[in-house]
């Protein structure tokens, strides 16, 4: 990557070692905890689902009955189940939606219960690495034939098999990326609902199922179009390694993983988050799953301007706990967003300077550049002007996925017809310049220049002040995104639990011994 900044290197690696300080005594207490849904996760990627007559997923059936034992691992007690029962897995989750109890039943010895769980874990890793070696065969098979950055665009209609018939269009009119946007406030939900949904508000349900049905639907666009189209959905909120397991499982190419953002914008409890991005990401890894993370959302209650700095700082981080968790640097679609307000002068020139400089830093990251939004007004053709100045912005600093901005923004749900004049828009953008990267040097004293030296300074005294403080401290005072969370606060903290001596998790064992991480 050239770099046209000049950015300093020891500062970069400065920020750099800052941030493994700060994720460090996060870490040491991720590895001594585990939560309801890294043990519902785990549930599932041995094969636990199905659901009751009411619609409570086999996985929180499970959970609900070891309350007190789940120190232990719930895959101890799971495949002890299956041993003693001599059922399938399939049989054992019937008995277990019919109201079976395992938790009631005594262990058996600990090497055949070994031998088993190792038997699933070792089905999970097949299933996985055959979803990945067909999506690296398409990649191969199709290659050169999808736009750079790729085009991403959304659908959200609540109904999966509606979603189906708006993703299909959007693919064929040249999306490369097609997200399913989760109905309101499913993050806050502590379950997976099962099965199809047709009904839901703002987005369709995030189930196994509507995975599968999304995955079939997109695999036949990719055979009509000759182009491979990414399936992305949402591994974040309150199942977030849940949702990373099913997205593995049905082949899902990207997800939203973000390290903070559930902490900030939903105020799901701290201790809580950190556990559970740690193993969705130790999934989304071995998946070779490419996660999103959310710091496009500081934008919507800081000030693109003033509060630059904390993007990267918060960059930096999500980097550091992606590495943790054994994710590459191609699989981090670290975030950032276009939100100046346009009423500044030389605006432009100063997203210039932020998405180059993100570029310059995280060079082998395929970074997620989203729309601007705050200051769409419900003026169309403005808007259409705003976005394609986006347009021309990341393209020419040389992003890697981008979200296509709406002309419609603040008006209501994206239309075909929107997204179709989004990606015209997008692609005459890209088309007219496309070599003018390489084409152009920046003012060493200029504006641009200037800018990024600034805000990459600004980060590292920022994460300075975050290694005094403490990440879990500085959370608490509202350092970033001007929002406070209490440590001892917020949803599923509950949900919680020290691991105990005897702790068993065969997944994550074989997770860490794959992805090269400590023990």
């Amino acid at each position: 990557m050239e770099n046209k900044l000049a950015l300093s290197q020891e500062r970069i690696d400065r920020a750099r070692e800052l941030a493994k300080r700060i994720v460090s005594p996060v870490q040491d207490f991720i590895v001594e905890h585990t939560t309801v849904t890294v043990e519902r996760a785990t549930l599932r990627l041995a094969g636990a689902d199905g659901a009751d007559v009411d619609g409570v997923p086999v996985p929180n059936l499970v959970v609900d009955q070891l309350k007190g034992k789940l120190e232990n691992g719930a895959i101890t007690y799971y495949v002890n189940a299956l041993l003693k029962t001599g059922e399938t897995v399939e049989g054992l989750n019937r008995k277990i939606a019919e109201g079976f109890r395992i938790g009631e039943l005594p262990l058996g010895d600990k090497a055949a219960i070994d031998r088993k769980a190792k038997e699933l874990v070792l089905a999970f890793a097949e299933r996985v690495k055959r979803n990945r070696a067909h999506r690296e065969a398409k990649l191969e098979q199709f290659k050169g034939r999808n736009c750079s950055p790729l085009l991403y665009v959304i659908v959200a209609t609540g109904n999966i098999y509606e979603d189906v018939k708006q993703a299909q269009a959007a693919a064929g009119q040249g999306a490369d990326v097609v997200a399913v946007i989760r109905t309101t406030a499913q993050s806050l939900l502590d379950y997976v609902p099962y099965g199809a949904t047709t009904e839901g508000f703002g987005g369709t349900y995030a189930t196994q199922e509507n995975f599968r049905i999304m995955r079939a639907a997109l695999d036949e666009v990719i055979e009509k179009e000759q182009r491979y189209v990414y399936l992305t959905n949402y591994a974040s909120g309150l199942c977030m390694p849940e949702i990373a397991a099913m997205g593995a499982l049905e082949r899902l190419d990207m997800m939203l993983n973000d390290s903070m953002y559930g902490i900030l914008f939903r105020d799901i409890n701290m201790y809580r988050t950190f556990v559970d991005q740690k193993f969705s990401r130790m999934i989304n890894a071995f998946a070779g799953v490419i996660i999103n993370t959310g710091e496009d959302n500081y934008l919507t209650t800081s000030d693109a301007v003033e509060k630059a700095h904390t993007v990267l700082a918060s960059q930096f981080l999500n980097e550091r706990f992606a590495l943790e968790a054994g994710l590459p640097p191609k699989q981090m679609g670290l975030g950032h967003a276009f939100e100046m307000n346009p009423t500044i002068e030389n605006g432009f020139l100063l997203e210039v300077a932020q998405a180059q400089m993100a570029r310059e830093i995280f060079p082998d990251a395929p970074l997620k550049y989203m729309p601007p939004t705050k200051f769409m007004t419900g003026d169309i053709f403005k808007g259409q002007v705003q976005d394609a100045l986006f347009n021309f912005v990341s393209k020419f600093t040389n992003q890697g996925i981008h979200l296509l901005g709406m002309l419609t923004e603040a008006i209501h749900t994206p239309f075909m017809m929107d997204r179709s004049i989004a990606l015209e828009n997008a692609k005459y953008v890209f088309n007219n310049i496309q070599d003018l990267s390489g084409e152009i040097e920046f003012k060493k004293d200029g504006i641009i220049v200037k800018r990024a030296h600034q805000v990459l300074e600004e980060a590292v005294t920022f994460l300075e002040t975050i290694e005094r403080t403490g990440l879990m401290e500085a959370m608490e005072q509202g350092e970033f995104a001007e929002i406070k969370r209490p440590r001892d606060m917020g949803k599923g903290l509950d949900g919680l639990v020290k691991k105990g001596p005897e702790y068993y998790n065969p997944f994550e064992a074989y997770l860490i011994n794959e992805l090269g991480l400590k023990a």
